[in-house]
């Protein structure tokens, strides 16, 4: 700490040193916030290249059981709290029951046999759910997230549980994703995430930081079905991109983890704002009272 310390008074000496600096301490706490994430997209390449196919265990359990060994090592170091452990489980479990059923209605498979599992439905897939959850949490400690315009978490969770409906519902009726499109640009439309990376605080909309952090996710499936962990239809002759249509499908889903992960941390409103329109409003007060009293005058 004392020697971030120390480099940060050197590089603020400049402006372009000072914007390199948050620049690298942005990339390094995106970094450390991915990496629950990054432990299993890195489990999955390295499982596919080297893991041996006639090896007593197979691959997938050994990813269960590695990912269980990844989160109990959180806990323990405390770089995830228990609370957020919980809501992490929650969306773990949301997630691998929609695993179940679209596993079941052939929306993709998991070609490798193994045992710990449930119907077509590997254990270890839930975690791919939790990475999300486990981003989110720790991303809104480590950039200690403010919000302005941010909507009621009740309103959230409505648009969730629709959203969490539609991708059951959609197999048997009219897809509504495109009306919780419209929902969710709604709600979110005024809504800016103010962050601090450094020494101040940086803002950009709500919906633009989860549309980023779908695309995201998009990559990883990409490289979660390129390492062959798990199959859509179209891949089964052989491997080509994730349709773009799934971006879409992740951004709802996001919205779900954020959901829950909100409901945990209760978003704070811009303190900075709301004093600094206070204070215009006062202001602007005074001078409509000594402008009445000058027209007397």
């Amino acid at each position: 700490m004392v020697a971030e310390y120390r480099l940060g008074r050197v590089m603020a000496r400049r402006r372009w040193t000072s914007a390199l600096y948050e620049f690298i301490r942005f990339g390094a706490k995106q970094a450390f916030a991915c990496l629950f994430g990054g432990i299993a997209v890195f489990l999955m390449i390295a499982t596919w290249r080297f893991y041996p196919a006639d090896a007593a265990l197979a691959r997938y359990d050994f990813l269960f059981l590695c990912m269980i060994a990844v989160q109990i090592a959180l806990l323990a170091g405390r770089l995830e709290t228990l609370e957020e452990a919980k809501v992490i489980l929650i969306y773990h479990l949301v997630g691998s029951a929609m695993e179940l059923f679209k596993t079941k209605v052939g929306s993709w498979i998991y070609p490798e046999p193994n045992f710990f599992r449930i119907g077509g439905v590997p254990l270890f897939s839930g975690f791919m759910y939790s990475c999300i959850g486990s981003y989110i949490c720790r991303a809104w400690r480590l950039f200690d997230f403010e919000f302005t315009a941010h909507p009621r978490r009740l309103a959230l969770a409505v648009l969730s549980l629709a959203i969490y409906v539609n991708f059951f519902s959609h197999h048997f009726i009219m897809d509504l994703r495109w009306i919780l499109f419209a929902w969710s640009i709604l709600l979110f439309s005024r809504t800016r995430v103010h962050f601090r990376v450094w020494r101040e605080y940086r803002a950009m909309p709500l919906l633009l930081g989860l549309f980023l952090v779908s695309v995201f996710i998009w990559f990883s499936e990409n490289i979660g079905t390129f390492t062959k962990t798990w199959l859509y239809p179209s891949q089964r002759q052989g491997w080509e991109p994730v349709s773009f249509g799934k971006l879409g499908s992740w951004f709802l889903l996001l919205i779900i983890s954020y959901t829950l992960v909100s409901l945990i941390n209760r978003p704070r409103e811009r303190r900075g704002e709301a004093r600094a329109a206070g204070i215009r409003q006062k202001l602007s007060r005074t001078l409509d009272f000594w402008h009445s009293r000058s027209q007397e005058t």
